[in-house]
């Protein structure tokens, strides 16, 4: 939307049609020189009677008409006693209904608001009101005018107004005061405005290049940003120089603000391998922790099932099995000791292995719960070892803060009840997490770790599965054996191939893994499309929303998320004037599309296909639009067996599921995978990508693009470098 297509509209709030408390999204009608009109767009606190000067453009709606989509606005207390009548009377003001606002503007006309502002002993001579309730009313009424007027201060600093909330809310009256002492703060974790447009307010504020608030702000940032990245940790001299290139202040100075940051405590500073490493407070103590309480279990061991050998010679008799040599050894480990890791790819039996280990410790009389890091992975754990397993935010009984952070009811003071945990797909699990289960844990609980340390690193920050191994201290078992009737599949063998640096096999037509080639990206597109929407549901009767998934390394560029989503979505889901359709910031969203649920949600309500009821909606939970409301922007999904309705704010968290990133696809298992084969940004083109993703697919996967990016990532085996001190801290304290 350019600058010489703004419009202004000035005028009075008639109605509130539609308003999101928590996102400040707006439906109003305006009534203007004697002519009501729709407006629409983000706004905080907005009532009946408000005067307003709206920055926006004319839109037509095909169910609602002509809208006015507003950019910006001015907010002015109502001016005449006619519009502070319809104000006081929409309930703005607590303890002021329709009838005491009309004796008010009937006392003091178009002065109503001033008197009650500045002069609450004058509203005690209305009947009624007693002087307390004055007092109550003038306070209530400067707390809304203060906000307001914080709201056109940030405005003028293009700032939200969702941010000029979070900013009311952690600062209050004093915001305006506060922000012009220091505009960093803004970048405080419970607001949250990028440093970047902070950096822009200072400027606006004259504040020099150097001041210290910027310094320690932009060193934070830089450590926060990594974090991101999955560090936990940054080298001190790799920040200094980070931190001076992005500042534009020489070392030194950034040197002496770091120091009396790590005197102030605002950062942490360790020494791991002959390294000095700053770490952010909260991800030391949760590194820390770990270590500390992980040697505490393998000093102090749970107690030793006796009979573990006899008992598995039994079981295998029973059950007519007979387990390799490395399933024996990890089945005896978690028999007689308090902690292991089980790992190893795919078809090497991890699966049978856990069901003997807990099928024993169950007939040992052990409490046994389960465990994995998403919704889907814990489905997929829950299938295979026919046991109830959760979430783990779900075991540890997740609540959320107004910041939205996890905080979880099961701790120290409020335990797990078992006598074994069994976490699965631990290479999922960050540093947070773990120490969340870590605090949760029985003293004498044992704890079983199963995962692929081949496939991607956690989304969050640390290297826990990695750690854990390179240091030597916990007892692992890695499977290494392809068992016979795995051998048969393509899909395992080049997996194997893969992660041990060697070519697959890509000339075989007659199996489950295929590769197409083709040099064009716009043809490789159209390739993609052509296989998710017809040959491969008429070659398998494969059902494109529920079989089939298009993995992708970026979300980027003709072949990434974004661009393949809109592709499929047009061929799949075209535009219907019988489909409701909501524009989101990236997608239209339209009824029947594919989506996926993007971020943990365990306040979600849901209603399953047979009336029971429940909450807790996951990250990479995949499901259908059945409906659309445009006029209050909500809509319900339905994901697996359960139907859930989204308002705007919770619609944020989904996106179009056609195609997406191999991240996002950790934890789940599809029967067809198709994933572009052309070469991008580099950091996302590596071999343990490639094998994260092939190893997604359950019957067949299709690669489609140049050879030579295909080897590229087979032959890129430099996994992405993480700073953590997780295995540092463990060495150190088994000394």
């Amino acid at each position: 939307m350019s600058e010489e297509q703004l419009l202004e509209l000035n005028g009075s709030v008639e109605d509130i049609i539609y308003r999101n408390t928590q996102n400040g999204y707006s439906v109003l009608t305006l009534y203007c020189d004697g002519i009501a009109a729709t407006a629409v767009g983000t706004m905080t606190d907005v009532n009946i009677g408000d005067d307003l000067r709206l920055i926006g453009v004319w839109k037509t709606n095909p169910n609602y008409g002509e809208q006015f989509a507003f950019q910006y606005y001015e907010q002015q207390m109502p001016s005449t006693a006619s519009s502070i009548l319809k104000y006081l009377s929409s309930g703005a003001i607590k303890g002021i209904g329709p009838r005491m606002a009309k004796r008010i503007v009937d006392q003091f006309g178009d002065n109503s608001l001033e008197v009650m502002q500045d002069q609450p002993e004058r509203l005690a001579q209305i009947r009624g009101i007693s002087l307390e309730k004055a007092k109550t009313i003038s306070e209530e009424i400067n707390k809304i005018f203060g906000m307001k007027e914080v709201m056109l201060y940030l405005e003028k600093y293009h700032i939200s107004a969702i941010e000029s909330v979070r900013i009311w809310k952690n600062f209050g009256e004093s915001a305006v005061k506060i922000i012009e002492e220091n505009p960093y703060l803004l970048c405080s974790e419970s607001i949250n405005i990028p440093f970047e447009k902070a950096d822009r307010i200072a400027d606006m504020l004259g504040r020099p290049i150097d001041d210290t608030y910027r310094i320690r702000a932009g060193i934070v940032y830089i450590i926060t940003y990594n974090s991101g990245n999955g560090h936990t940790c940054l080298p001190m001299d790799k920040l200094i120089d980070a931190a001076s290139k992005f500042l534009r202040i020489p070392t030194e100075k950034i040197a002496e603000v770091l120091t009396e940051m790590i005197d102030d405590a605002t950062l942490v500073c360790d020494d791991l391998d002959d390294r000095t490493f700053i770490f952010l407070p909260s991800l030391y103590k949760s590194e820390f922790y770990c270590a500390d309480r992980l040697s505490m279990i393998m000093k102090l061991p749970p107690e030793r099932i006796t009979g573990g050998e006899l008992a598995l010679q039994i079981f295998e008799r029973s059950n007519n099995i007979e387990y390799a040599a490395l399933q024996r050894k990890a089945i005896l480990e978690a028999l007689s000791g308090g902690m292991l890791i089980l790992t190893g790819g795919p078809g090497t039996g991890k699966t049978t292995t856990l069901n003997a280990i807990i099928q024993l410790y169950e007939q040992c009389g052990i409490k046994v719960m389960l465990a994995a890091p998403t919704g889907r992975a814990a489905q997929r754990m829950s299938e295979v070892t026919g046991k109830e397993a959760k979430t783990i935010h779900r075991l540890l009984e997740v609540e959320w803060d107004r910041d939205d952070h996890p905080r979880f009811t099961r701790n120290e003071r409020n335990l797990l009840d078992c006598d074994a945990l069994i976490l699965d797909e631990m290479s999922m699990v960050d540093a947070s997490l773990f120490e969340g289960v870590l605090r949760a844990l029985p003293f004498g609980c044992r704890l079983i770790m199963v995962g692929d340390s081949d496939q991607l690193p956690s989304v969050g920050a640390g290297n826990v599965l990695g750690d854990l191994i390179d240091s030597g201290m916990i007892p692992v078992v890695q499977l290494t054996e392809i068992f016979r009737q795995s051998m048969e599949s393509l899909i395992i063998t080049n997996a194997h191939s893969i992660v041990h640096g060697k070519m697959p096999e890509i000339r075989r037509t007659d199996n489950d893994f295929f590769f197409m080639a083709e040099s064009d990206k716009e043809k490789t597109a159209q390739i993609i499309v052509s296989l998710y929407t017809n040959r491969l549901p008429n070659a398998y009767h494969f059902d494109p929303m529920n079989d089939i998934q298009v993995l992708c390394p970026g979300r980027k560029g003709e072949l990434g998320v974004t661009e393949l989503n809109k592709r499929l979505q047009s061929v799949i889901n075209p535009p219907d004037k019988t489909k409701s359709e909501l524009r989101m910031p990236v997608y239209i969203l339209r009824t029947g599309d594919k989506v996926m649920q993007t971020k943990n949600n365990y306040d979600l309500p849901w209603t399953k296909d047979d009336g029971s009821e429940g909450t807790g909606i996951y990250n990479g939970d995949i499901g259908i639009v059945l409906s659309i409301d445009k006029t209050s922007g909500t809509a319900v999904i339905h994901f697996d067996d359960k139907t859930v309705t989204y308002n705007s704010e919770t619609l944020a968290n989904i996106e179009l599921a056609y195609a997406t990133t191999v991240h996002k696809s950790q934890g789940s298992e599809f029967r067809a995978v198709i994933m572009p084969m052309h070469y991008g940004a580099p950091q996302l083109y590596y071999r343990n990508l490639l094998y994260t993703a092939v190893t997604r697919a359950k019957e067949k996967i299709i690669l489609v693009g140049n050879v030579s990016t295909l080897k590229r990532m087979v032959d890129n085996n430099k996994k992405t470098k993480r700073y953590s001190g997780l295995r540092a801290f463990l060495e150190r304290s088994a000394k």
